[in-house]
């Protein structure tokens, strides 16, 4: 049986990341994460088509031509991070239902290519206010850094209402069971 496609996006710091991981520990969803193209690099250990598939900016800029990318950006110059179209449906093809981690933008368009076979899940802070907090007590940026963060938060927070579904996380352990529920749901019909 093919495979559906879970979308997830939020402002930096709403606990994404956390609830994601949380969800990926439910081995009967069997969630795996859509492996992204770039065009940096491999780090360290990191293998061409296990972390990334790694292209040359060239080959990177071809495919969009070609327009085999569900969504990309180009975050520095020459510096391209995307979705394969073709690596999407392979995952499906196996059975595999593909976890997004990505900006607003790109999850608009992942849920606008796939329709009913993707569910986009928009993560929310409580606050405007609250979101400052947790990514102060973090203690890892600038407080520059915090504001421009704070600043694409409440353009981010503009798009919650194109996603299928809005969580809360006011309350982590309350969101990540939301989320076990509406993926459950979601998986089985």
């Amino acid at each position: 049986m093919p495979g559906k496609l879970i979308i997830f996006s939020a402002p930096s710091g709403s606990g994404k990341s956390t609830i994601i991981n949380y969800l990926l520990q439910h081995k009967e969803l069997r969630l795996r994460f859509s492996i992204s193209a770039t065009s940096r690099q491999p780090r360290g250990t990191e293998q061409n088509g296990v972390e990334y598939f790694f292209l040359t900016p060239e080959e990177f800029k071809q495919r969009i031509a070609n327009q085999e990318f569900l969504e990309y950006e180009e975050v520095y110059a020459d510096r391209f991070y995307g979705t394969l179209k073709s690596q999407v449906e392979k995952q499906l093809a196996d059975g595999q239902n593909v976890v997004f981690d990505v900006d607003v933008v790109g999850g608009c368009n992942i849920k606008k290519f796939y329709g009913d076979r993707a569910l986009s899940v928009f993560i929310q802070p409580p606050s405007v206010e609250e979101l400052r907090r947790r990514l102060e007590g973090r203690g890892t940026d600038a407080p520059e850094v915090i504001d421009s963060r704070i600043a694409k938060a409440e353009y981010e927070l503009g798009f919650a209402p194109k996603f299928d579904v809005v969580i809360v996380n006011d309350d982590l352990q309350k969101a990540q069971a939301e989320a076990l529920d509406i993926l459950t749901h979601f998986l089985n019909n």
